[in-house]
């Protein structure tokens, strides 16, 4: 059976060569790279040269704003909480409602912690409101946390706008931006977003799991989450992961090489699948707007179609693709994402996400779009819902 690997969103598989430069420093060169002596300097060198490459991945400044962490979770926690540690007279908080679990559950914490928070709305194409932004930014606002790239939607946010809308009102709020779903996808410039705190995830491009990194603007004081030893100048205490850090370096000068792939063949691939979809399947519909995404993602809803029957009907014939969030795959909720835009209840819960890679093919695809189409024919003829898929398919022909 083919297997055709359609989640990336969720994880992406880890480049050979990232594999291959990560081995020698779990049985080699496998000294504490803060020691002195002579044979963990192999190890301390090949950290400060990932540095270096997470350095030229985000377009920072300098090495010494990068934090290596645990991946996208921490990142984010790390920046939120130390934030708002280093400034504990302000209690307003601002972010959307579209933002990855790992944020927003944060949040729900933080208000039972005191802390005021509003949520952004977006609209039907899943675009921020800014007008909305513009409005909540006030004297007392800590913090504005806005991601780069929508999980399940792809869609980009304007963070350079986010950033001068936010800094005209209050020069002394600072902006963190989750960036785990545009790294590797499109390029981050932290100097030009402007932004204060930037996270990503490893292996959202092709690192192992279990690691990320963070950027901290060199103006931004921010408190550790993990106390201990000096480690990352004492903003994450712990022995470093020198062999997931360096995969994550490798991995990250790779697709920084590779973002012009990702922006011709991938997205050429991405649009070929949700053309044929869209033109095959009466009842599917784009969830989002045509433009504005990173180049991998694609979110289709099939109207009246459980999207758990599809993503079964669609693994017994070696398809991987998600309904969502992949950390809220096991929840029978439908997409907050999708609710907060407003998809119509005849089809947020059957939508799926497709994510593509640079590893995916046009025979990949060329198989997606043979065995979607009876699969979901099959669906259509055991939904309680005939009279308004008839209706759906009289409509759209």
């Amino acid at each position: 059976m083919n297997l055709v690997y359609l989640d990336n969103n969720a994880t992406t598989k880890v480049d050979e060569r990232v594999l291959e430069a990560m081995l020698p420093y779990f049985s080699q060169e496998y000294g504490n790279p803060s020691s002195m002596y002579d044979f963990a300097k192999t190890a301390a060198h090949a950290m400060q040269n990932a540095r270096g490459q997470m350095k030229d991945f985000f377009n920072a400044e300098n090495e010494k704003d990068i934090i290596f962490t645990g991946g996208g979770s921490e990142s984010a926690n790390l920046a939120i909480r130390g934030v708002l540690n280093m400034n504990k007279n302000k209690r307003h908080i601002i972010t959307s409602k579209v933002e990855h679990p790992c944020v927003l559950n944060l949040y729900n914490q933080l208000e039972k912690e005191g802390y005021k928070v509003d949520y952004i709305n977006v609209n039907s194409n899943g675009d921020l409101d800014l007008e909305e932004l513009n409005e909540k930014v006030d004297y007392d606002t800590a913090l504005v946390s806005i991601m780069f790239a929508n999980n399940e939607t792809g869609v980009i946010f304007p963070i350079e706008k986010v950033v001068e809308i936010v800094k005209s009102k209050n020069k002394e709020t600072k902006i963190f931006v989750d960036a785990v779903q545009a790294a590797g996808k499109i390029d981050i410039n932290v100097q030009e977003l402007g932004v204060d705190l930037l996270g990503v995830s490893g292996h959202k491009f092709h690192a192992p799991k279990g690691v990320g990194a963070l950027y901290v603007n060199p103006k931004t004081l921010i408190t550790p989450l993990i106390i201990g030893g000096h480690q990352e100048r004492g903003k994450r205490a712990g022995t470093e992961n020198v062999p997931y850090i360096v995969g994550m370096g490798l991995a990250a000068a790779l697709a920084k090489d590779g973002l012009k792939y990702e922006a011709t063949e991938v997205k050429r691939l991405r649009d070929k699948l949700e053309t044929n979809i869209l033109k095959n399947i009466y009842n599917a519909r784009l969830n989002t707007g045509v433009v504005n995404r990173v180049p991998n993602t694609t979110n289709i809803g099939f109207e009246y179609i459980e999207g758990e029957l599809i993503l079964l009907h669609m693994s017994d014939v070696g398809i991987c693709a998600s309904s969502g969030s992949a950390c809220t795959s096991g929840s029978l909720e439908p997409s907050h994402v999708l609710r907060a835009m407003n998809v119509p209840f005849t089809a947020v819960h059957g939508s799926i996400r497709f994510s593509l890679s640079k590893y995916t093919t046009e025979k990949e695809i060329d198989y997606v779009i043979e065995k979607l189409p009876p699969i979901i024919e099959k669906l259509i003829g055991i939904s309680p819902y005939q009279d308004e898929l008839a209706a759906i398919k009289k409509l759209r022909g």
